[in-house]
């Protein structure tokens, strides 16, 4: 994250005149590389505000649809009545309660004299800190401090327990209080679990805390990890005019609670209702509001009856902190002709496709959105289809490349014998599975596998996995060949290298363990990330780690690997198959699985990791190279060793188990001593049979170790073979 006070991010360029702003975000992978070694995962946040002339806000008009700006500024903050909830379930131990802990001190010190404020912890038990709210003082912000402080992880998850004793509180304080409509009433709802205690049913949790708050009381949700119950938690917020964020398990929970809480920290406004006459407009988008909160803006957005009107008569009805509000106007909304954009060259107006209405564009885009949100809100299974319909035929028309537009229902993802229930993305994205479009609606995601690979697929032996241990295989030959690398923990090593003619590049990278007891090894080494860069037909980045999957191609996407997933785009497929396999399909000619491998409760000298394995080399070419793409091409020759026993090698599973004889493996013009052995695949759970390079390989490989070595994640440089290249 990044402060924005410190200037933008390189790559960043800011054109701008009076009237019209263009920013452009664009870094490269290196660029992307030297700010964080997996690239930047975090928010690009575009702060800005315009001149306006009037407190109910600008309108524009063109070709018949009108977008409406209102954000009134210089008003008087509302008094918030803030309940903080905290799980703190045996689950919220270690990182996250700690992250979380700070980020509360933090926004303690941010309440203002006139709120309001009380905390809840809650596990299997519910534990209030006071039983009304309390008034913000130094003292009792220092006690509440002291109370976050001495909580501790432990129990179950009483989610409806807590959400109910937190309402409660609030309602008890307003109706006593007598403050009423100049207050806002909130409760910050953080938890990284499912229900596990108490009411655990969703629906019915969602009903009694619908009609615990009746409208009065707006539940603001964060979800840390990726346990959590985030559909729960996206419909608690959605019906109870609130909002929602996920924290993904390796992110940095406090700085994204303390940015959340931000959003919400100043309301100005509550119970806003902007209405125009009914002949004169038709299919507005929402115009009624719970709270406008200070940095935010309202839009709405809708078609004109008559494009040629001259005024719109617009009334606003609101609250603030001192009185009831009444706005009445007539806007002027003359015909507005098509600009020119900040470089000076001129934007065609109209409705064609090539230079869309961009006011019908945010229309459509507003609209969409609040179709999702109707969908995920609905229980009636007709009326989630009819929404859905009309929320997809928008996307599909307007190409959106959002992450709720860019969702394209292509039917459902098969069932796998074994596997879990495939999962969609996000509630807000649409049914359940779901195929995306990489590029927006507009390109067609690719056919559907008729079944993603099991974890013990019959896939070519050539492959790395566990400590690590690679294995070639030798089809015209019958000949097998096994060796081990041990790198350091960080380094990442080249694997497939064949970026200038196929335009594949595969990476992967090291995580150290210590080594089991008596053993002769320091340490243990396994791939925890499996980068892959596709250039051809179109430039996409695939980073994989036993947790998720994230595809950068043009859009960026975020795959968690415990749900079962296909997305594909012109010529690129990933399934995803939960906590199993990820599977990555290039031009039909190209297909690498990676496993996952997992443990429920991992030896100190285990780390969860990945194994990778070459299923389809055909569209790689002759010049690819690489730990393992040097061999992908080739044949060997075993030779008998003249020093040792006569044996028919040509018939190693005659061998018993166990080192075998010595023999000359011919590979590549390189003569290799090796030695017969059996050694288990697949994480153990297949063996094979192998003729085994000692040394790290170092008669076998080309060069020596050092020179598979990849500067970054998605470097394409090769220092050995044929298929040498330095550009990215």
């Amino acid at each position: 994250m990044r402060n924005y006070d410190s200037g933008p991010p390189p790559s960043t360029v800011i054109n701008q005149n009076e009237t019209f702003a263009n920013i452009i975000f664009k870094p490269t992978v290196v660029q992307q590389a030297r700010i964080a070694q997996n690239g930047i995962l975090g928010d690009f946040i575009i702060r800005y505000d315009v001149n306006r002339e009037q407190s109910i806000g600008d309108i524009q008009v063109l070709n018949g649809y009108f977008v409406h700006y209102f954000a009134p500024k210089d008003l008087p903050p509302l008094p918030k009545n803030v309940v903080f909830v905290l799980d703190s379930s045996a689950s919220m131990v270690g990182t996250k309660l700690r992250q979380t802990k700070d980020a509360l001190f933090t926004i303690l010190h941010d309440l203002r004299p006139q709120d309001r404020f009380s905390i809840i912890g809650f596990s299997n038990r519910i534990k209030v800190w006071k039983d009304h709210l309390i008034s913000v003082t130094p003292d009792s912000i220092r006690d509440g401090k002291v109370y976050i402080h001495h909580m501790s992880p432990t129990g179950g998850t009483d989610i409806n327990g807590a959400l109910q004793r937190a309402i409660r509180l609030l309602n008890k304080y307003v109706a006593h209080s007598g403050i009423g409509d100049r207050s806002v009433s909130l409760i910050v709802f953080l938890t990284d679990g499912k229900p596990t205690v108490g009411e655990t049913h969703t629906l019915k949790i969602l009903n009694n805390t619908r009609e615990a708050a009746r409208g009065q009381v707006c539940i603001f949700t964060i979800g840390i990890g990726n346990d959590v119950d985030f559909r729960l938690l996206e419909k608690l917020s959605l019906e109870n005019c609130g909002l929602t964020r996920r924290v993904h398990e390796e992110e940095d929970a406090g700085s994204q609670l303390i940015g959340f809480y931000d959003e919400i920290r100043t309301p100005l406004l509550s119970d806003i209702r902007i209405d125009y006459p009914p002949s004169s407009v038709v299919q507005a988008t929402k115009t009624l509001f719970p709270n406008y909160f200070n940095g935010s803006e309202i839009i709405i957005a809708g078609k004109l009856v008559d494009r040629k009107l001259d005024h719109l008569h617009v009334e606003v009805t609101a609250s603030n902190s001192k009185k009831f509000i009444i706005l009445k106007t007539d806007v002027p909304v003359g015909p507005q002709k098509a600009g020119k954009d900040v470089t000076g060259s001129p934007r065609p107006g109209g409705d064609g496709e090539g230079d869309p209405n961009h006011i019908e564009r945010l229309w459509s885009y507003l609209t969409t959105k609040e179709l999702l949100s109707s969908w995920l809100q609905s229980d009636d299974e007709p009326e989630k289809e009819r929404l859905w319909q009309r929320a997809q035929a928008l996307a599909v028309s307007y190409r959106f490349l959002t992450p709720f537009t860019s969702m394209k229902l292509r039917g459902p993802v098969p069932r796998m014998d074994g596997l879990e229930e495939a999962h969609g993305m996000s509630a807000a994205m649409g049914p359940e599975p779901v195929v995306q479009s990489m590029r927006g609606a507009g390109m067609q995601p690719g056919p559907l596998l008729k079944k993603p690979y099991q974890p013990r697929i019959k896939i070519s032996k050539t492959s790395v996995d566990g400590d690590p241990h690679f294995v070639v295989d030798f089809p015209l030959s019958r000949l097998t060949v096994c060796f081990n690398i041990d790198g350091q923990p960080g380094d990442i090593l080249r694997l497939v290298s064949d970026h200038r003619d196929s335009g594949v590049t595969v990476n992967g990278e090291l995580i150290g363990a210590p080594a089991p007891p008596n053993g002769h090894k320091k340490q243990r080494t396994y791939f925890r990330t499996i980068t892959i860069l596709i250039n051809k037909p179109e430039r996409s980045y695939l980073e994989i780690t036993p947790s998720r999957v994230i595809l950068d191609g043009g859009d960026r996407l975020v795959l968690p690997c415990n749900q079962s997933v296909v997305v594909g785009s012109r010529g690129l497929e990933v399934s995803v198959s939960a906590n199993a396999n990820v599977t990555v399909t290039i031009e039909g000619s190209i297909a690498f699985v990676i496993l996952i491998h997992l443990y429920k409760k991992p030896a100190p000298f285990q780390r969860h990791h990945l194994g990778f394995y070459i299923a389809n080399s055909e569209g790689l070419s002759s010049n690819c190279h690489g730990l393992l793409g040097q061999f992908l091409n080739q044949d060997a020759r075993l030779t008998e060793d003249p020093a040792g026993p006569s044996q028919n090698l040509t018939h190693p599973l005659l061998l018993q188990a166990g080192e075998g004889p010595e023999a000359i493996l011919t590979v590549k013009g390189h003569q290799v001593p090796v030695v017969w052995k059996q050694r288990k695949i697949y994480n153990g759970e297949e063996q094979i049979d192998c003729w085994f390079a000692r040394n790290s390989a170092a008669k076998l490989i080309d060069g020596e170790y050092k020179d598979y070595l990849a500067s970054h994640p998605f470097d394409t440089g090769m220092t050995l073979g044929q298929g040498m290249s330095r550009e990215l």
